[in-house]
């Protein structure tokens, strides 16, 4: 599934290297904190490395 935003996958690019151990998880804040806790290392890779061109900066729920 791929991020929706360009902020969803910088949230997960956050979480992704968080969950690889290259930054510390008590860095995390908001939704890459939720997202490092909750999806497997291949979900946060798919989000991460979504196509940013043409993407929104922010989409509301």
């Amino acid at each position: 599934m791929p991020a929706k935003s360009k902020a969803q996958q910088k949230a997960a690019g956050a979480a992704l290297s968080a969950k690889r151990g290259e930054t510390p998880k008590k860095e995390l804040r908001g939704a890459s904190k939720q997202m490092e806790k909750s999806m497997s290392e291949k979900q946060l890779e798919e989000f991460a490395s979504t196509k940013t061109k043409g993407k929104p900066e922010h989409v509301s729920r």
